[in-house]
């Protein structure tokens, strides 16, 4: 008797087939990992082959591989990864896409089949810097529109580059370099023990 996880995982491969670059069970839940070049068309099947049906993405985020694995991680730095829920079949799906270029990282959107992606794309731009290919409104979402970076990304400093204050001499606000001193992060617990300080 085959288990509601093997039967999705059959699903996946005989809808997809080449398109899925791995594909991982992991805690009761299936992760697929799906080219850029083919995200489009896979996620369009996903939504409308009669074996998946998964009619609705509850989810979409992105995340930053540069210290993944304690910085040993050797593939592209950006991904986007999306959440799908097939109502009539009951389950649920993890989708994973990398962008292709570190420096620019782009992926097509899935808003024209989700249309409710559309907020969710809006904040991996915003705090990631991942460009979504085809979105029609791609603006930041979360930070303000003169913030500089994208303060999700793992090398964005702790105390950001530019602070904002009100001037009252000029009656307005102002941006300017951040005067915040770098504090001791090490709790002071490891920081004696390792360090020898009292």
């Amino acid at each position: 008797m085959t288990t509601k996880i093997e039967t999705l995982e059959a699903a996946l491969r005989n809808a997809l087939g080449s398109q899925i670059r791995s594909l991982t069970v992991a805690l009761g839940e299936v992760t697929v990992v799906i080219g850029a070049s083919e995200y489009l068309s896979a996620m369009r099947v996903l939504r409308d082959h009669a074996d998946l049906r998964f009619e609705e993405l509850i989810d979409l985020c992105g995340v930053d591989y540069s210290t993944y694995a304690d910085g040993t991680w050797e593939g592209p730095r950006f991904a986007a990864v999306s959440h799908l829920l097939s109502v009539a079949h009951n389950w649920r799906l993890r989708v994973r896409v990398f962008a292709p270029d570190d420096e620019l990282p782009v992926v097509p959107s899935v808003v024209d089949i989700w249309p409710s992606v559309n907020w969710y794309e809006r904040e991996a731009f915003d705090l990631f810097g991942i460009l979504f290919e085809g979105h029609n409104d791609l603006r930041r979402i979360l930070t303000d529109y003169g913030f500089i970076g994208h303060p999700f990304r793992k090398d964005f400093p702790v105390s950001g580059y530019v602070e904002m204050r009100y001037d009252p001499e000029q009656k307005r606000v102002i941006y300017q370099p951040v005067t915040i001193e770098p504090r001791e992060i090490i709790p002071r617990v490891i920081r004696e023990e390792k360090y020898g300080m009292k």
